[in-house]
């Protein structure tokens, strides 16, 4: 019984070729990406790191940071839920211009955020001068820093939120209808649960980006430490009088920013929704 040998194939040049191009130039980026983040961290963590983390302005930048992107995120769950629950569920005449009022501040530069809130609430604004009549005064406050964040972050929330109502199938819908559950127990009981992972997803993005807002908040709200100086504001001055405070603060929000990337695989990770 004659056996014909069997010869291996051998490489492909062609596909060498490719697999070294695609490799040569996603390590180009990686290189790009990964050595100014290892530069930072390794020049964060070689200086004077336990004398600057006792700066009191460093603590007052943190702890206005974190209140301030908390109360925000606070808010912005608080009225874009039902803004998002609402663009999901109904179709309406004007939906598609307010969809892109919302999406607008994601391409909008920051600082011409903080120039619209000045025209908007400033003292000379479209609502600064009615505001101030009643005794309230937003612009360089604490509370513009938060204006600031939830201009900017809201839009994160909103569409995350509403992409997750929207994907909740309809059958689900008509299911519970047919077991005479009104909208209110509609959205309590089917649709909340089954969004959940987006709104959380949404909340945190809304959140970081809070966190680290910088051309808004101060246009708006100024640079006043201990009152509206957030971290990218103390790092901003920290590249001028204290470079150890800035990089320490941008290790900081290094940190945060890796921290919430772990929470939104986390909260993405193929699990069954239920």
């Amino acid at each position: 019984m004659n056996r014909t040998a069997y010869r291996r194939p051998g490489p492909d040049p062609t596909r060498t070729r490719w697999v070294w191009a695609f490799a040569g130039a996603g390590g180009l980026l990686v290189g790009l990406l990964g050595i100014p983040l290892g530069a930072l961290i390794w020049t964060a963590l070689t200086g004077a790191m336990e004398v600057y983390l006792r700066d009191p302005s460093l603590h007052r930048a943190v702890r206005l940071s974190l209140v301030t992107s908390s109360i925000s995120a606070g808010v912005i769950m608080l009225v874009g839920t039902p803004l998002a629950y609402t663009l999901a569920r109904w179709s309406f005449r004007g939906k598609a211009w307010i969809e892109l009022l919302i999406d607008l501040p994601l391409v909008l530069p920051p600082l011409i955020a903080g120039i619209a809130l000045l025209l908007a609430f400033g003292c000379n604004g479209i609502l600064g001068r009615p505001l101030d009549a009643l005794g309230i005064r937003l612009p360089f406050t604490t509370a513009a820093v938060i204006v600031a964040q939830v201009f900017v972050a809201a839009p994160l929330y909103v569409r995350a939120a509403r992409i997750g109502f929207a994907a909740v199938e309809p059958e689900l819908r008509e299911a519970a209808a047919v077991e005479g559950a009104d909208e209110t127990q509609l959205f309590r009981y089917v649709m909340l649960p089954l969004a959940r992972r987006a709104i959380w997803s949404g909340l945190i993005l809304a959140w970081a980006r809070a966190f680290g807002e910088f051309g808004a908040t101060i246009i708006f709200a100024g640079n006043r430490e201990g009152r509206t100086q957030t971290i990218p504001l103390a790092i901003f001055v920290g590249f001028e009088t204290n470079l150890g405070i800035a990089l320490q603060l941008s290790l900081v929000l290094l940190a945060i920013a890796s921290l919430v990337l772990i929470l939104l695989r986390w909260i993405g990770r193929d699990t069954p929704v239920g």
